[in-house]
């Protein structure tokens, strides 16, 4: 045993073991090599320039891999057993609400009446598709306090967007779009963003001392030119903005509206609803709050549910229930929306994403809703408690979900938010968020969510503290992690500044 297993714990699903490295498949290739076997075509081989058009043709693709069956697949294992995903263990990346999607939920989306349905399928054919985005809009409308929700947008981000033009549209109507929308200091990072694709000028507005939004400090940037101001709440520090009802009571006073972003609903899902303390719009994210898959550019999902003086300015087409002549429901697209901002997207949406976040809100019911942000904020306060000791904890506030610590003692040994993120590697563990909340300098925001037991909970917490205690003790060893990786520290400086963005073969010829 060497001096560094010292601060690695038999508990630590790290290790040493077998780490198989693996080479690009234009490295690996030898030539006449083949992983298939064709029968012959039984008929003429023809000559291609014979019949294709002559600009449409390529020359023979100089290195192309040339490997066995047993060559291509190891190399495509081996890539798969390099990814760490929320199969593998905890994924405690704050504000992102990354925990387990349950394997029922996809197996419901894999029934072939649901996942090779075709999105033009006229509506009588796909009654039981309309029927479930029907109900999916009611729930969510139903749990978050709105009066109708929209399944259209394909993501968080796309339901701010979403979001924004219905508020333009509405101030538009009543004949002023207006200019801008503020923006505290603890909203959601694409907050302003989403703003300036709207057309809006985003607004800062600073934070209280107790990490919260105060009103003081909106009543001195709320005038006519105000559309709405978007607040996260909780926000990404992981705190309930406690003056929301008086902060909706002074912009819906200058005529502006309330926009929740809902990336953190985790916490209050089943136990407030934003439409009750004033919020006029938000939208959901699927993918955090009702697990669906997450990340990656997609597949996400990011429904936008709306109070009644937004409902006529809905994404189009929205889904219509009527009653049959012998009483049954009947369900169809409607397109007759004059007040409509548009169609957000190619067809209706990511469908694969309502099937799972609805089989997972049937399986919950309301005491199973509730049940889920109880869980995450006893989870986040648990680890809380067990890092107390360990990492300084700018904002004593009670927190929610997630909890934000700085680097601020590791800062005394010459250890940064980085290094720990880095060594957490070695123990086993994706590092949590760093670096964000902006107004956290040095920052590490942990959110454990409610999937995770408390044994995994504790796992973390004594890695993180191994990690703390190795920076007081060997700072040195912390500049160079991760250590027990395939690969160590990157220069992550370089890879931005000079990325190699085309493969170029080797000089010599293949085998």
């Amino acid at each position: 045993m060497t001096m560094a297993d010292d601060f690695f714990p038999k508990s630590s699903p790290g290790t040493t073991g077998l780490l198989l490295r693996e080479q690009l498949l234009f490295e690996r290739g030898v030539r006449g090599r083949s992983g298939a076997s064709l029968p012959a075509a039984g008929v003429p081989e023809a000559d291609p320039a014979a019949e294709i058009p002559k600009e449409l043709l390529r020359g023979e693709i100089d290195g192309l891999p040339e490997l066995s069956e047993p060559e291509g697949v190891r190399h495509f294992v081996r890539l798969s057993q390099w990814n760490y995903g929320i199969d593998s263990g905890p994924f405690p990346l704050g504000s992102c609400t990354m925990k387990y999607n349950p394997k029922s939920s996809e197996a419901i989306a894999r029934l072939p009446g649901f996942a090779q349905l075709h999105p033009m399928l006229p509506d009588e054919d796909c009654q039981g598709a309309l029927q479930l985005a029907f109900e999916l809009e009611r729930a969510l409308s139903e749990i978050a306090g709105f009066s109708a929700t929209s399944l259209q947008p394909a993501a968080g981000a796309q339901g701010e967007l979403c979001g924004l033009l219905m508020i333009r549209a509405y101030h538009a109507r009543r004949g002023n779009p207006r200019k801008k929308v503020l923006v505290p200091a603890t909203a959601h990072g694409t907050n302003p963003a989403t703003c300036t694709l709207a057309g809006y000028e985003a607004v800062p507005l600073p934070i209280g001392p107790g990490g919260v939004l105060e009103p003081g400090a909106i009543a001195g940037k709320l005038d006519e030119d105000v559309a709405a101001l978007m607040v996260t709440n909780p926000n990404t520090l992981g705190i309930f903005e406690r003056n929301v009802r008086e902060i909706a009571d002074l912009v819906h006073s200058k005529g502006a509206l309330l926009y929740n972003d809902g990336a953190n609903l985790n916490a209050l899902v089943g136990v407030a609803r934003p439409g009750d303390m004033g919020v006029d719009v938000m939208h959901f994210n699927l993918h955090k709050t009702f697990a669906t898959p997450h990340g990656g550019g997609g597949p996400g999902s990011g429904p936008v549910g709306v109070a009644e003086p937004l409902v006529p300015f809905l994404p189009t087409p929205t889904i219509r229930k009527t009653i049959g002549e012998g009483g049954e429901p009947r369900y169809a697209l409607d397109f007759d929306r004059p007040q409509s901002i548009g169609r957000l997207r190619t067809f209706w949406g990511n469908f694969g994403m309502w099937v799972r976040a609805y089989a997972l809100i049937r399986e919950w019911g309301p005491e199973g809703v509730r049940r889920t942000a109880e869980l995450a904020v006893l989870n986040a306060n648990y680890l809380r408690k067990l890092l107390e000791g360990s990492y300084q904890l700018p904002f004593p506030e009670e927190t929610l979900h997630e909890v934000v610590f700085s680097d601020k003692r590791q800062k005394e040994h010459g250890v940064s938010a980085l290094d720990v993120a880095k060594r957490l590697i070695d123990h086993g563990f994706h590092p949590p968020t760093i670096y964000f909340p902006l107004v956290v300098p040095g920052a590490l925001m942990i959110e454990p969510t409610e999937t995770e037991s408390p044994e995994a909970v504790e796992g973390l917490a004594a890695a993180l503290r191994a990690v703390a205690a190795e920076a007081a003790e060997r700072p040195e060893a912390l500049h160079s992690a991760p250590n027990r990786t395939i690969v160590g520290r990157l220069d992550e400086v370089r890879a931005a500044r000079q990325p190699i963005l085309r493969w170029k073969p080797p000089s010599s010829p293949q085998r």
